[in-house]
């Protein structure tokens, strides 16, 4: 089953909670239960989208289920994958799967770099995301304010950071 990676921001970000984020590497399989993600979209002054379209975030303006990842604080890699339809630039941040809490250290593990940015989430690629039947109730979902953005005014705010309780 394929997660509807066309459907909003918020609604991605929680139904990828309990899916695996998957790497293949050249020793073989690197996965992890998806456990923090946070939503981003073209109205919410946290996007890098919210000033419009440039070299940096074009691929957040292509279409959904490919990789966004960007450089941050000199030092990290940052993985989000494209939501929405194309040419209305949204994403959500994967910030950690079981047991690897925080985006950086999540890409630095899966090694994740520049070399994934525009590329589909799939298997060709070597960098997906599958359901394997993990069953969510909306009681293990928490939400809150997301981590970073006190920049962006009112929006730092927003509840859109989605989290499981396993």
């Amino acid at each position: 089953m394929m997660i509807n990676i066309a459907s909003d921001s918020w609604a991605a970000a929680q139904q990828l909670l309990g899916w695996r984020l998957v790497r293949q590497t050249n020793k073989g399989l690197v996965s992890g239960i998806i456990v923090e993600a946070e939503a981003y979209d073209e109205s919410d002054a946290a996007s890098h989208s919210y000033r419009g379209r440039t070299k940096r975030n074009d691929v957040m303006f292509g279409p959904p289920g490919r990789a966004y990842v960007y450089f941050t604080y000199g030092m990290h890699w940052m993985l989000n994958i494209v939501t929405e339809q194309e040419n209305y630039p949204a994403a959500v941040l994967i910030r950690g799967v079981k047991s690897i809490n925080g985006p950086g250290r999540l890409t630095k593990f899966f090694k994740v770099d520049k070399n994934f940015n525009g590329k589909p989430a799939n298997r060709k690629t070597g960098l997906w995301i599958e359901d394997r039947g993990v069953k969510i109730s909306p009681r293990q979902v928490k939400r809150g304010k997301r981590i970073g953005v006190d920049y962006a005014g009112e929006w730092k705010n927003k509840p859109w950071r989605f989290s499981l309780w396993l």
